[in-house]
């Protein structure tokens, strides 16, 4: 039993992720990127099944790309090659404290991603599907993702707001499809406000979000201070973990997925947010997205003997 799927065992549960595939280009060289590519690399690395629908350019980047997400344990047979569009890539730059942010190119393959029989069927058999913010910003994308969240069972809508590439308005339609949404707390109030919040506290704010889009399942993550999940009006804490910040490229990513896999794998709201900003805190003192984590080493890392 757990607490998103109740009919199987975690073993036998599919997710899909569907969204930005790129290569996150650094001073130090290019690394794979996209919030739902390694959303999808961390929970097909604890242990569920999870593919990625997306697309690439038929370049070289994109063949590099597909090796490498192939190098991850990622089945690439939901990412599309366009022949018409280039591979993405966004130019990362890192402040002193290991914060980021993004120049991403617009209008690249996965802004582009064409609606097909085989999506909609991979979709409809999956127990979760998994979105994001950013692939709103194209109306082909976009299109596609309205009609694959029509047929999904279970919708987790990813916040990831990266000015200008979003809208209130796609917003709000894409949390009130959604059974789960994730934002952090700058997302959280910003969303909150425009929507007419007069609150100030976190709680409430998350609280007004909820009423609002009518969703059960939230989580907002709070950087260095841990995250609040709230299932079903009940909140479950964590305050976080003192690491010393490497990058913190990508530790949003792998602990959303990090908590996805918890929930369909147990019924511990409390261990699942534990555990979920134990792997976003080893990613954050970590170089890149998605380093490799095994379930030993995330239990050390949170009981060290």
């Amino acid at each position: 039993m757990s607490i998103l799927i109740n009919h199987k065992s975690s073993e036998n549960v599919s997710v899909s992720c569907f969204g930005e595939v790129l290569w996150d280009c650094f001073d130090s060289g290019k690394r794979l990127g996209g919030a739902p590519l390694n959303m999808c690399v961390r929970i097909n690395s604890l242990g569920i099944k999870a593919d990625m629908i997306s697309a690439v350019g038929n370049d070289e980047l994109g063949t590099e790309l597909l090796g490498e997400i192939k190098s991850k344990g990622v089945s690439c047979e939901y990412i599309a090659i366009n022949n018409d569009k280039k591979t993405s890539t966004v130019e990362v730059t890192l402040d002193s404290g290991g914060s980021a942010s993004y120049e991403i190119v617009g209008d690249t393959a996965w802004d582009n991603i064409a609606l097909t029989d085989a999506l909609l069927d991979k979709v409809k058999n999956s127990d979760v599907f998994v979105f994001g913010s950013l692939i709103g910003r194209s109306e082909a994308s976009l299109a596609t993702l309205k009609q694959l969240v029509d047929v999904a069972n279970f919708k987790v809508f990813d916040v990831n707001l990266r000015a200008p590439h979003y809208t209130l308005e796609t917003l709000v339609d894409l949390m009130n499809k959604a059974d789960f949404v994730k934002l952090n707390d700058e997302e959280l109030y910003e969303i909150a406000k425009a929507m007419g919040c007069k609150y100030h506290s976190l709680e409430q704010n998350l609280a007004f979000i909820a009423e609002q889009t009518n969703t059960e399942y939230l989580c907002v993550t709070k950087g260095s201070h841990g995250a609040l999940l709230t299932i079903k009006g009940v909140n479950y804490y964590n305050s976080g973990y003192l690491i010393s910040v490497v990058d913190t490229v990508g530790a949003g990513d792998s602990f959303l997925g990090s908590l996805i896999y918890q929930l369909c794998s147990n019924d511990d709201a409390q261990f699942a947010v534990d555990f979920a900003c134990a792997v976003g805190a080893i990613v954050a003192e970590s170089a890149g997205a998605t380093p490799s984590l095994t379930h030993q080493q995330i239990s050390n890392f949170m009981n060290p003997l």
